[in-house]
């Protein structure tokens, strides 16, 4: 049984969350190496006495949806057992919740010098993912009259997939592909090198024939081909309302699924969750998300 440097209630939790404890603890790990790699944290060593413990708060500076707490306890906990510290750590908030400027998402008690080395790790990564799920929340509540669910894209942080995607579920919205390996999308490169969607689509069945296979298209007539073909899922390339409403007419009779995409925006979901489509997948969730502002109020033990 693999033991990591957290409480097994930790563990738990995060396997409830669908987030596997080995990858939490490797990101945990690397974030703090690249804090540290210069060296130890030079200010709080000079500036607290050995002896010095408190407490400190994360707390919410804005309205928004969380993602990570449990990531961020796991970093503090990575760092303690590094530097041979006792903390105490008590999660507040769990990751899906709506929280409001100046609720406590988290409390970490423990050595000074710990909390200090740890926050910015800490918060980089949990202020990165609520922003996702914050960014995500928006869209499902703009989609929330409609039968159209907000999905994300493989446009990530590098390193950071596993947990951005994880943050997508959390503010209400749904995964597509985690890689290029567990489903196909077949795009305009691929049917340009194929000769034809039916060719594309055939070529990937045989190499893959257990997988979805998803198929990009431009146009009604490719829309009309791929589900001649086979396809359990359409993406709808830069097309307009009026177009997809046309393309859900050639698809839903067969069952297949449809996916909008591009360049769309907030302002768009209401008129596009209308025309019926399945999904809208959104690239900005992840790649161009604005980070959530949380704080780390730090109280001194007298």
């Amino acid at each position: 049984m693999t033991t990591f440097p957290w409480p097994d209630t930790l563990t738990a939790a995060l396997e409830a969350a669908g987030l596997d404890p080995h990858h939490v603890a490797e990101v945990a790990a690397r974030t703090l190496a690249e804090d540290l790699q210069w060296g130890p944290d030079v200010t709080s060593i000079a500036t607290l006495p050995a002896w010095a413990r408190g407490t400190a708060d994360v707390v919410a500076r804005e309205a928004g949806c969380l993602a990570g707490v449990p990531v961020a306890a796991a970093v503090v906990h990575t760092l303690a057992a590094q530097q041979d510290a006792d903390v105490t750590i008590e999660l507040v908030a769990a990751d899906g919740d709506r929280v409001g400027p100046g609720e406590v998402v988290l409390t970490a008690s423990g050595p000074l010098l710990t909390l200090l080395t740890a926050e910015r790790s800490l918060l980089n990564l949990l202020c990165q993912l609520s922003g996702v799920a914050t960014g995500t929340a928006a869209w499902a509540d703009a989609l929330a009259d409609t039968g159209t669910r907000v999905r994300d894209t493989r446009k990530t942080v590098p390193g950071l997939r596993v947990l951005q995607k994880y943050a997508v579920r959390c503010g209400g919205g749904v995964n597509h592909r985690m890689g290029l390996g567990d489903a196909a999308l077949i795009k305009d490169n691929h049917v340009a090198a194929a000769g034809s969607v039916a060719a594309a689509f055939a070529a990937v069945r045989e190499q893959a024939p257990g997988i979805e296979v998803e198929v990009e298209c431009d146009t009604l007539a490719q829309v009309a081909e791929a589900v001649e073909a086979g396809a359990q899922l359409v993406l709808l390339d830069n097309m307009d309302p009026a177009t997809i409403r046309r393309a859900v007419a050639i698809t839903a009779p067969a069952g297949v699924r449809t996916e909008a995409s591009g360049g769309l925006t907030l302002a768009d979901a209401p008129a596009y969750g209308a025309t019926g489509v399945d999904y809208i997948s959104v690239g900005a969730l992840t790649h161009s998300t604005k980070v959530l502002d949380l704080g780390f109020d730090l109280r001194v033990d007298p």
